[in-house]
């Protein structure tokens, strides 16, 4: 379906004033200012007026009118079929995602940095799958629903930041918000939730939540719910940055760092997903090769609706017009003076 629409029209009230300012400036012996130096243009100027400065006004005005009312031409393009995957992506803002132990192209990382580019290759390369997003630390929460909107989903998710949520990795909390969007996603009947997927990223050392990350996995395998584990950083002595009260950096320390890469391959064999360390260059590669051998579900993509503003069309030509009339009035000033 197209048609035409305006965003803000009770700036088309102002097309009724103008014409109520022409019937005035015609009728009564009043000079009426339209423009500077209109006076000039009424009845009781010792020369005739010329119209055509008048009428660039009134027509200059007229197109900023309708160009502040904002006319919009709009096409909704129907609903259609088309294959695809539900996953969320479940990411780790703990504190130990500030750990240093990443190098490329000569400069440090810390974790968080290290799989954001995984994030956006997510949301970029997968343009038919429904994509959601949890977040979490001390606790999980959902940052997205399931959406189409990746556009929107990738300027958000380019925002995340460590510290947001109270410390710790509760990695089985997160597994089971994501279990519960795809839930409430579902498109299929019965336990089973074909086509839907959880890539978790993390460092791994689960230390928080109400869920045990092994027990819950039972309920991803149940529901035949792949997870896609990814590895962010090693074990050890890592760098770490410090921080002062206001949050601004003072320096790096070393510190313990703790990395369970069994536990995210354990979750990635009970669920029949993979495991990848986030260094791994092949690893997105790997991963959106395993989802699309995946069987996929077809569902109905959301209408489209494309908006076109075509304010611009009045407002190129209701300047100059504008111009012409304050032209023909000072001309007229000056013709009057002598």
């Amino acid at each position: 379906m197209k048609m035409w629409a305006f965003e803000n029209p009770w700036w088309l009230l102002a097309l009724l004033a103008l014409a109520l300012v022409a019937v005035a400036r015609r009728w009564r012996r009043v000079a009426v200012f339209v423009v500077p130096h209109a006076a000039a243009w009424s009845r009781g100027a010792a020369t005739p007026p010329a119209p055509w400065p008048a009428a660039m006004a009134y027509l200059g005005l007229g197109l900023l009118a309708v160009a502040m009312a904002r006319p919009q031409w709009i096409e909704e393009k129907d609903p259609e079929k088309r294959p695809g995957h539900d996953f969320v992506l479940a990411i780790d803002l703990s504190t130990s995602m500030y750990a240093e132990d990443f190098l490329t192209d000569g400069r440090t990382l810390n974790r968080l940095q290290t799989v954001k580019p995984i994030i956006e290759a997510f949301i970029n390369r997968r343009p038919n799958d429904r994509i959601g997003v949890v977040v979490f630390a001390g606790r999980a929460y959902t940052f997205s629903p399931l959406t189409f909107d990746h556009d929107w989903l990738r300027r958000q998710t380019a925002h995340l930041t460590i510290g947001a949520i109270e410390d710790g990795t509760a990695i089985g909390d997160a597994i089971g918000v994501a279990l519960n969007r795809l839930q409430q996603g579902a498109r299929t009947d019965g336990p089973q939730r074909l086509g839907s997927f959880i890539v978790l990223l993390t460092d791994g050392a689960s230390n928080r939540g109400d869920l045990d990350p092994r027990q819950v996995s039972v309920l991803a395998t149940e529901r035949s719910i792949p997870i896609y584990t990814i590895g962010a950083g090693v074990g050890g002595m890592v760098p770490m940055p410090v921080f002062d009260r206001e949050g601004r950096r003072t320096g790096t320390e070393l510190k313990r760092s703790e990395i369970d890469g069994l536990l995210l391959r354990d979750l990635a064999e009970r669920t029949n997903g993979l495991y990848f360390p986030a260094s791994d260059t092949a690893a997105i590669q790997a991963a959106f090769a395993a989802i699309d051998r995946a069987e996929q579900v077809e569902f109905e993509a959301p209408a489209l609706r494309v908006t076109t503003e075509l304010f611009t069309w009045f407002l190129a030509p209701g300047l100059p017009c504008l111009g012409l009339a304050l032209l023909g009035a000072v001309l007229q000033v000056r013709k009057g003076a002598s």
